[in-house]
């Protein structure tokens, strides 16, 4: 839906529907939807709402670069939202990097297997672990 349209139509979401998680960390904070016009469609919202999730991972990025002094070369997501493309590629424009997109998304109980494993000696290292992690896709920034 998102790709449907050009733009937002000047539509844009704060997700603070839980308040602000990092790094802005506002328990208080609300979500928010502005910018709904007669024009406004759903791909809008959809837009809308899947470029949010971008701006609030560039906040924690920048965050992030700020901390520690140095910049990132590419990003590796993983999860659910990373099997859309429409963010995957925005994510990648919107912060200039390379954004990389395992073939499994869903690594979390994956990476407690790998460290239940490593724990109880399955795999020797880290090392042997990483063999397993395997490009799907990588999605190169198309603006300046």
């Amino acid at each position: 839906f998102a790709s449907k349209v050009d733009d937002n139509g000047g539509v844009y979401i704060v997700p603070a529907f839980v308040g602000l998680g990092a790094p802005h960390l506002d328990m208080y904070a609300r979500g928010a939807i502005f910018g709904i016009t007669r024009g406004t469609n759903r791909n809008h919202l959809m837009r809308a709402a899947l470029e949010s999730i971008a701006y609030q991972t560039r906040d924690l990025i920048d965050a992030m670069k700020e901390d520690v002094g140095s910049d990132l070369k590419s990003i590796k997501v993983a999860g659910g939202a990373s099997r859309n493309k429409f963010l995957m590629q925005f994510q990648a424009d919107l912060l200039g990097k390379k954004v990389v997109r395992p073939i499994i998304s869903e690594t979390t109980a994956l990476g407690a297997a790998y460290l239940a494993g490593l724990a109880v000696g399955f795999w020797k290292d880290k090392e042997e672990v990483k063999k397993f992690w395997h490009m799907a896709d990588e999605f190169d920034a198309k603006l300046d």
